[in-house]
């Protein structure tokens, strides 16, 4: 009687290593529940928590991280610094800043700063697992109300551009001095016109630009790309 042929035992296959999680957060306790919560998601680890920027920029290089979870709000150095000063030490490091924060003015700043994706804290564990593992294959991952802030502001943009198009010779020639920091008494005098006559042109730009500051005309004047005649 023959024997049974014995099956083969089974090939182990390596288990694949976790992604390393890096935090950057200031509250302690935000901190450790954080880290607890990176440490329950399948396939990811947190190697390291830091309270400043100033400690992760020291650290994080060391432990080379995967992926950067990183607060806006930290103190004396900002997430956002923070944000550049690894990019420049780290260029291939994935950077998410990760806040409670929704202001559409940060969101921009970060991104330009190098930050990867934007994730509120109220983000699903689960939708967190899945933008770490998004932005390590090249995704920009953003919670959904960042993403429609995005595409809100690029909207606004495009229609400022049009809108400027039909700003006048004397309005671009105002808001072109206005945005060298010259005050209305200079520039009517540049000109070669009253004062009251440049705040009546102010007056129609801030309408039709939709802003109601200096600042925030010449902001969406520079940002149209127009090309303004020259003084």
């Amino acid at each position: 009687m023959t024997k049974p042929t014995k099956a083969p035992a089974p090939v182990k296959t390596p288990a694949l290593a976790p992604l390393k999680i890096a935090l950057v957060e200031d509250q302690p306790k935000v901190r450790e529940d954080w880290s607890q919560l990176i440490n329950s998601l399948p396939d990811l680890a947190c190697i390291c928590t830091c309270k400043t920027g100033e400690e992760a920029i020291r650290v994080i290089p060391e432990v080379q991280p995967d992926v950067v979870l990183m607060d806006i709000f930290l103190p004396r150095m900002s997430g956002i610094e923070c944000v550049s000063r690894l990019k420049v030490l780290m260029p291939k490091l994935r950077i998410i800043i990760l806040t409670a924060m929704n202001d559409e003015e940060l969101v921009f700043m970060a991104l330009e700063a190098g930050a990867d994706g934007y994730l509120l804290k109220r983000t699903k564990p689960a939708d967190l697992r899945a933008a770490l593992l998004d932005v390590l294959n090249g995704g920009a991952p953003m919670t959904s109300e960042i993403a429609r802030r995005v595409v809100e502001s690029f909207r606004l943009k495009a229609r400022t551009r049009d809108e400027s198009l039909h700003l006048s010779v004397r309005e671009e020639q105002i808001l072109l001095l206005l945005s060298k920091g010259y005050a209305n008494k200079i520039i009517a005098d540049r000109l070669e016109i009253s004062v009251d006559t440049v705040c009546h042109h102010l007056k129609h730009v801030f309408e039709k630009l939709h802003v109601s500051s200096r600042t925030e005309a010449v902001v969406r004047y520079m940002a149209s790309k127009t090309i303004p005649p020259a003084v």
